[in-house]
């Protein structure tokens, strides 16, 4: 997979085999604290592939990758900047990459099927817009 067209269309496979898993947003509050676990851990892949395909974008433009502790912050920030993805995008990737930021550094019994229901709703929006505006990549 040496090519970037492969490595995109790889990483955009492995998202939307999360999607084929991830349950209705309407169906959280319904799930046991594990399954709701289990979630999080899919939308936490669900923003790392998202980062792995911008990262991979970046390189092949030959851009250097952000450094430090706010590295995926100003991930996004560059991926705006360079015309990447749209300000919208990024602002919508924001709020997964703070949920990235909770389910890392959080235990899983803090995890509450309020605050994830509109990420699990808005995410094959989310998704859907970052394919379109990544499309001339491919």
């Amino acid at each position: 997979m040496n090519n970037l067209r492969d490595r995109i269309l790889a990483e955009l496979e492995n998202i939307d085999k999360i999607f084929e898993t991830l349950p209705s947003h309407a169906d959280l509050p319904f799930l046991s604290q594990l399954e709701l676990a289990g979630v999080a851990a899919l939308l936490h892949n669900f923003y790392n592939g998202i980062e792995n395909i911008l990262k991979q974008i970046l390189i092949a433009k030959n851009k250097i990758l952000p450094e430090g502790v706010s590295w995926h912050k100003q991930l996004i920030e560059l991926s705006i900047q360079e015309e990447i993805i749209t300000e919208i995008a990024g602002k919508a990737l924001s709020q997964y990459l703070a949920f990235r930021h909770f389910f890392s550094h959080a235990y899983a019994l803090d995890l509450y099927s309020e605050k994830m229901e509109p990420l699990v709703e808005n995410a094959a929006e989310l998704f859907s817009l970052f394919k379109n505006d990544i499309s001339k990549f491919l």
